[in-house]
């Protein structure tokens, strides 16, 4: 299966321009916790509710500084021709739920997550790579 055949294609977006505030309330009207960031038509980030939480609100940003100060800017994303299968060892690797998924003149045309392939026939694929995601990281880690 390829990941054309299981991804998100209406994806929502923000502009670098947007603010913290407003990230946060697309997120809310969405139930989502990840946009893309673009300017123009080219993806130039992502944004979380982690990122605004810990990187904006927990080092004391106000709620209208940009989405540009916290969001990660090295996009790691996926090929709407990918298989599924190469997709969940890519997000086994680099430890990520959800990938925006590009078309070959790296324009953004959809996100794919795990649940989108859990429920596409990878349900098993897709559980040994949430375990894979969810191992300890020396980057993530809460011990001293």
């Amino acid at each position: 299966m390829n990941i054309s055949d299981c991804m998100t294609r209406e994806v929502r977006t923000i502009s670098l321009d947007n603010s913290l505030q407003s990230a946060a309330q697309t997120m809310g009207d969405l139930d989502c916790g990840f946009l893309p960031v673009v300017d123009g038509e080219r993806i130039v980030g992502i944004v979380t509710d982690r990122d605004i939480a810990v990187r904006g609100m927990g080092r004391g940003l106000e709620a209208n500084a940009g989405v540009s100060e916290v969001m990660s800017q090295d996009v790691c994303y996926c090929f709407e021709d990918d298989t599924a299968e190469d997709v969940l060892i890519n997000m086994s690797d680099i430890q990520v739920r959800r990938l925006p998924v590009l078309d070959r003149a790296k324009r953004l045309v959809g996100i794919v997550s795990i649940s989108d392939l859990a429920s596409n026939g990878e349900a098993s694929a897709a559980g040994v790579t949430l375990g894979d995601i969810a191992r300890p990281s020396e980057c993530h880690s809460q011990r001293l």
